[in-house]
Protein backbone atom coordinates (compact mmCIF):
# COMPACT_ATOMS: atom_id res chain seq x y z
CA UNK A 1 0.00 0.00 0.00
CA UNK A 2 1.32 3.45 -0.91
CA UNK A 3 1.62 5.82 2.05
CA UNK A 4 -0.83 8.70 2.08
CA UNK A 5 0.64 11.92 0.66
CA UNK A 6 -0.82 13.61 3.73
CA UNK A 7 1.24 11.43 6.11
CA UNK A 8 4.06 14.04 6.40
CA UNK A 9 1.46 16.55 7.58
CA UNK A 10 0.63 14.33 10.53
CA UNK A 11 4.20 14.82 11.71
CA UNK A 12 3.65 18.56 12.18
CA UNK A 13 0.50 18.38 14.31
CA UNK A 14 1.28 20.53 17.33
CA UNK A 15 4.26 22.17 15.64
CA UNK A 16 4.49 25.95 15.09
CA UNK A 17 2.29 27.28 12.30
CA UNK A 18 5.25 27.90 10.01
CA UNK A 19 6.24 24.22 10.10
CA UNK A 20 2.64 23.29 9.34
CA UNK A 21 2.35 25.71 6.41
CA UNK A 22 5.66 24.58 4.93
CA UNK A 23 4.70 20.90 5.29
CA UNK A 24 1.42 21.44 3.46
CA UNK A 25 3.14 23.55 0.76
CA UNK A 26 5.66 20.76 0.17
CA UNK A 27 2.94 18.09 0.06
CA UNK A 28 1.05 20.00 -2.62
CA UNK A 29 4.22 20.86 -4.55
CA UNK A 30 5.11 17.17 -4.66
CA UNK A 31 1.59 16.06 -5.58
CA UNK A 32 1.44 18.49 -8.49
CA UNK A 33 4.90 17.54 -9.67
CA UNK A 34 3.96 13.84 -9.63
CA UNK A 35 0.85 14.33 -11.79
CA UNK A 36 3.09 13.67 -14.81
CA UNK A 37 4.44 10.34 -13.53
CA UNK A 38 4.08 7.51 -16.03
CA UNK A 39 2.55 9.66 -18.78
CA UNK A 40 3.76 10.02 -22.33
CA UNK A 41 4.82 13.42 -23.63
CA UNK A 42 1.66 13.48 -25.74
CA UNK A 43 -0.57 12.74 -22.75
CA UNK A 44 1.13 15.41 -20.65
CA UNK A 45 0.46 17.99 -23.39
CA UNK A 46 -3.06 16.88 -24.30
CA UNK A 47 -5.72 19.52 -23.92
CA UNK A 48 -8.95 18.20 -22.42
CA UNK A 49 -10.57 21.57 -21.64
CA UNK A 50 -11.07 24.77 -23.65
CA UNK A 51 -8.41 26.69 -21.68
CA UNK A 52 -4.63 26.25 -21.92
CA UNK A 53 -4.79 23.88 -18.96
CA UNK A 54 -2.88 20.65 -19.58
CA UNK A 55 -1.07 18.50 -17.04
CA UNK A 56 2.33 19.74 -18.23
CA UNK A 57 0.95 23.28 -18.37
CA UNK A 58 -0.17 23.01 -14.74
CA UNK A 59 3.33 22.06 -13.60
CA UNK A 60 4.82 24.83 -15.74
CA UNK A 61 2.34 27.29 -14.21
CA UNK A 62 3.26 26.06 -10.71
CA UNK A 63 6.87 26.98 -11.51
CA UNK A 64 5.67 30.46 -12.47
CA UNK A 65 3.73 30.68 -9.18
CA UNK A 66 6.82 29.77 -7.16
CA UNK A 67 8.94 32.31 -8.98
CA UNK A 68 6.35 35.11 -8.73
CA UNK A 69 5.66 34.66 -5.04
CA UNK A 70 9.10 33.68 -3.79
CA UNK A 71 11.42 35.48 -6.23
CA UNK A 72 9.59 38.50 -7.63
CA UNK A 73 7.81 39.24 -4.33
CA UNK A 74 10.93 38.71 -2.21
CA UNK A 75 13.57 40.34 -4.45
CA UNK A 76 11.35 43.00 -6.06
CA UNK A 77 12.81 42.13 -9.47
CA UNK A 78 10.26 42.45 -12.30
CA UNK A 79 8.97 39.42 -14.17
CA UNK A 80 10.73 40.44 -17.38
CA UNK A 81 14.08 40.46 -15.58
CA UNK A 82 13.30 37.01 -14.15
CA UNK A 83 12.38 35.66 -17.59
CA UNK A 84 8.76 35.13 -16.57
CA UNK A 85 5.70 35.72 -18.73
CA UNK A 86 3.80 38.88 -17.81
CA UNK A 87 0.51 37.11 -16.96
CA UNK A 88 -0.48 33.88 -15.22
CA UNK A 89 -2.46 32.71 -18.28
CA UNK A 90 0.67 32.85 -20.42
CA UNK A 91 2.53 30.66 -17.92
CA UNK A 92 0.45 27.65 -19.02
CA UNK A 93 1.70 27.91 -22.62
CA UNK A 94 3.99 25.08 -23.70
CA UNK A 95 6.87 25.50 -26.12
CA UNK A 96 8.18 22.82 -28.46
CA UNK A 97 11.21 22.52 -26.14
CA UNK A 98 9.13 21.65 -23.07
CA UNK A 99 9.35 18.01 -22.01
CA UNK A 100 8.10 16.21 -18.93
CA UNK A 101 11.69 15.95 -17.69
CA UNK A 102 12.64 19.61 -18.08
CA UNK A 103 9.30 20.97 -16.83
CA UNK A 104 9.49 18.74 -13.73
CA UNK A 105 13.13 19.73 -13.15
CA UNK A 106 12.32 23.44 -13.47
CA UNK A 107 9.51 23.02 -10.95
CA UNK A 108 11.73 21.16 -8.46
CA UNK A 109 14.41 23.86 -8.80
CA UNK A 110 11.85 26.65 -8.33
CA UNK A 111 10.52 24.95 -5.17
CA UNK A 112 14.01 24.63 -3.74
CA UNK A 113 14.75 28.28 -4.58
CA UNK A 114 11.50 29.24 -2.81
CA UNK A 115 12.57 27.39 0.32
CA UNK A 116 15.95 29.15 0.28
CA UNK A 117 14.39 32.58 -0.37
CA UNK A 118 12.10 32.28 2.66
CA UNK A 119 14.38 30.41 5.04
CA UNK A 120 15.59 33.55 6.82
CA UNK A 121 12.24 35.35 6.79
CA UNK A 122 9.64 35.46 9.55
CA UNK A 123 5.96 34.89 8.80
CA UNK A 124 5.19 38.56 9.47
CA UNK A 125 8.04 39.88 7.27
CA UNK A 126 6.65 41.95 4.42
CA UNK A 127 7.36 40.94 0.84
CA UNK A 128 7.42 44.17 -1.15
CA UNK A 129 7.65 42.95 -4.75
CA UNK A 130 4.00 42.16 -5.44
CA UNK A 131 1.62 44.37 -7.44
CA UNK A 132 -0.83 44.31 -4.50
CA UNK A 133 1.73 46.05 -2.34
CA UNK A 134 3.58 44.74 0.71
CA UNK A 135 2.24 41.40 1.95
CA UNK A 136 3.34 39.32 4.94
CA UNK A 137 5.01 36.00 4.18
CA UNK A 138 2.18 34.33 6.16
CA UNK A 139 -0.39 35.62 3.63
CA UNK A 140 1.80 34.53 0.71
CA UNK A 141 2.17 31.01 2.13
CA UNK A 142 -1.61 30.71 2.53
CA UNK A 143 -2.25 32.12 -0.94
CA UNK A 144 0.24 29.78 -2.63
CA UNK A 145 -1.11 26.81 -0.65
CA UNK A 146 -4.65 27.64 -1.84
CA UNK A 147 -3.47 27.92 -5.44
CA UNK A 148 -1.48 24.68 -5.32
CA UNK A 149 -4.41 22.82 -3.77
CA UNK A 150 -6.71 24.09 -6.51
CA UNK A 151 -4.28 23.02 -9.23
CA UNK A 152 -3.77 19.60 -7.61
CA UNK A 153 -7.52 19.12 -7.97
CA UNK A 154 -7.36 20.14 -11.62
CA UNK A 155 -4.47 17.73 -12.16
CA UNK A 156 -6.32 14.84 -10.49
CA UNK A 157 -9.30 15.31 -12.82
CA UNK A 158 -7.20 15.71 -15.97
CA UNK A 159 -5.07 12.68 -15.09
CA UNK A 160 -8.16 10.59 -14.39
CA UNK A 161 -9.59 11.55 -17.79
CA UNK A 162 -6.33 10.71 -19.56
CA UNK A 163 -5.96 7.36 -17.83
CA UNK A 164 -9.59 6.45 -18.63
CA UNK A 165 -8.88 6.68 -22.38
CA UNK A 166 -8.57 3.42 -24.32
CA UNK A 167 -4.96 2.24 -24.42
CA UNK A 168 -3.88 4.42 -21.48
CA UNK A 169 -1.74 2.82 -18.74
CA UNK A 170 -3.86 1.23 -16.00
CA UNK A 171 -1.82 2.64 -13.13
CA UNK A 172 -3.08 5.53 -11.04
CA UNK A 173 -1.03 8.11 -9.19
Amino acid sequence: MTPSPMAPAEGVIGQPIRAQLEAFLDIHRLELNHCLDGLTEEQARRSLVPSRTTLMGLVKHATFVERVWFDEAVTCRPRAELGLPPTPDESFALSDDDTIANVVQAHLEACEASRRATSELDLEDLLRGNRRGPLPLRWVYIHVLRELAQHCGHADILRELLLAEPGAPASGH
